[in-house]
């Protein structure tokens, strides 16, 4: 015979049903949590080769694409710790500044 009472529950389960917070609950919340861990920081030389025109666009990858530091650095594995801290080759990339009318009339 089978036992009935091994496949019914002894004690009837509830559903956890979790409260909304408040947008301004997330202070609230418990401290035993460890919080996400800090990105790690970036070198001075990683900051000017990301802020550098000679950059190649990140679709493409992470590389110089200036002529004289191409052929040597490559397009895989480019360490800008060996190229960018003081490379003679850098000029900060900028947005251009709209220019008024008066500036260029012909």
């Amino acid at each position: 015979m089978m036992d009935d009472h091994k496949l019914a529950p002894e004690a009837p389960v509830e559903p956890v049903i979790e409260a909304q917070s408040e947008p301004g609950a997330a202070a609230a919340a418990p401290v035993d949590q460890p919080s996400a861990p800090a990105a790690a920081p970036v070198s001075p030389a990683v900051e000017k080769f990301r802020s550098c025109r000679w950059r190649a666009t990140p679709e493409d990858g992470e590389f110089c694409t200036h002529r004289d530091v191409l052929p040597f650095a490559g397009k895989e594995g480019f360490v800008a710790e060996s190229w960018c801290p003081d490379c003679a080759f850098y000029k900060l990339r900028r947005t251009p500044k709209k220019r008024e009318r008066v500036d260029y009339t012909y």
